[in-house]
């Protein structure tokens, strides 16, 4: 299926906005997406996905026009909230559209934080009293067009209607190309990283493609990943996990490598880390300003930096970097410090054609990690 003929059945039911957080099951329809530029959409990259429900609800208020709020399937838990308590029909009765990428679906291979969210995806909307539909790569244009008829019925009684979308189910069109600006290698920036924290430190990183470099280069460079959590799920919670962490012994250096896009979901943990003030404990972000593991979208904060936010918030000391040498002096001052700091480190897009995935399990992943915190 052409995601360009999905776009003209969205607009034939009257869809005129579009908001969500990019999925890489979704690719080309995010494409589509951006390539409209405005043209026939109005688009919204939200910093969550249940911001973008916040957002639908008060275009509707507006305009009486129900919107599409686009996710992956791991998003949902974001949704539930306030579907629940402002979009249901027994409360607000906002209608909207939900176009799900459906990771983990049963049968297919994936990775290990999509299994059992790809086992409830379809018992979760049923949950949430959302009538909903799946289309693959078989679906036919007509039978779409049917499919978008009978949710637009479902919208006008101020309900919710969603279309899950398994793997593969877009072809392949023009793909939307976009750069930052950025020439720093961010694989290059996690090996200097690395290098300098490391064998004196713990760290947690966050999901997607940052979590994957850290994993092959600390085989690379130290033949093990003890001292590495890989957040593989869960985006945006790194920093809470590393405070958790950090708060349980304070005697132990921790580091978390966050995403800008996973530091932006979740923003108010930056205040919150603030307030309690941990002293053993460094928050780098990696900012590339999109979304860069489920296919480069740009972020809602692109062309941003997090550095002075967290200053605001009441992080004793930040940096915004953007080269290697830059990058070293800012971990060297950082190492000489017992205080809350954040390194902003501005990288490239683009990852490494053959990048691999962790050959273990996210279990024992954690239970090595785990053991190497116990040991003095």
């Amino acid at each position: 299926m052409r995601a360009s003929i999905f776009l003209q059945e969205l607009k034939r039911i009257g869809i005129h906005t579009i908001a969500g957080v990019p999925d890489s099951t979704l690719k080309q329809f995010c494409d589509a997406i951006q390539l409209d530029e405005g043209k026939q959409f109005q688009h919204y990259v939200t910093a969550n996905e249940g911001a973008a429900v916040g957002l639908a609800t008060g275009i509707y208020l507006a305009t009486k026009q129900p919107c599409l709020v686009y996710l992956q399937n791991s998003g949902l838990g974001n949704i539930i909230n306030p579907l629940a308590s402002i979009a249901n029909c027994e409360v607000y009765g906002i209608p909207m559209l939900f176009v799900i990428g459906w990771r983990g679906e049963p049968g297919k291979k994936d990775e290990p934080q999509h299994v059992y969210q790809g086992k409830i995806t379809d018992t979760l909307l049923e949950v949430m009293n959302v009538s909903y539909a799946i289309i693959d790569d078989a679906t036919t244009q007509e039978q779409l067009s049917e499919i978008f008829t009978e949710a637009r019925k479902v919208l006008d009684n101020n309900r919710q209607y969603a279309v899950i979308v398994k793997k593969d189910t877009f072809e392949k069109e023009q793909k939307f190309e976009w750069k930052n600006g950025y020439s720093f290698v961010r694989e290059q920036a996690l090996r200097v990283i690395l290098q300098n924290v490391y064998q004196n430190s713990y760290i947690v990183s966050t999901t997607g493609k940052i979590s994957r470099e850290l994993y092959e280069q600390c085989q690379m460079l130290f033949g093990n990943h003890d001292r590495l959590f890989m957040t593989v799920g869960g985006m945006g919670h790194a920093s809470m996990i590393a405070f958790g962490i950090a708060q349980a012994d304070r005697a132990k250096r921790i580091v978390c490598i966050d995403g800008d896009g996973a530091v932006m979901m979740h923003m108010g943990a930056l205040a919150f880390i603030a307030k309690q003030s941990p002293s053993n404990f460094l928050h780098i972000v990696i900012n590339n300003a999109a979304h860069e593991s489920v296919g480069a979208i740009p972020t809602g904060f692109s062309g941003q930096t997090y550095a002075q936010v967290a200053k605001a918030c009441g992080y004793h000391r930040v940096s915004t970097v953007d080269t290697e040498q830059d990058l070293n002096k800012a971990l060297q001052m950082a190492s000489s410090r017992q205080e809350l700091s954040m390194i902003e480190v501005m990288t490239a897009l683009d990852a490494r054609v053959d990048l691999g995935r962790p050959k273990e399990s996210a279990k024992e992943n954690g239970i090595h990690f785990m053991e190497s915190l116990q040991e003095r």
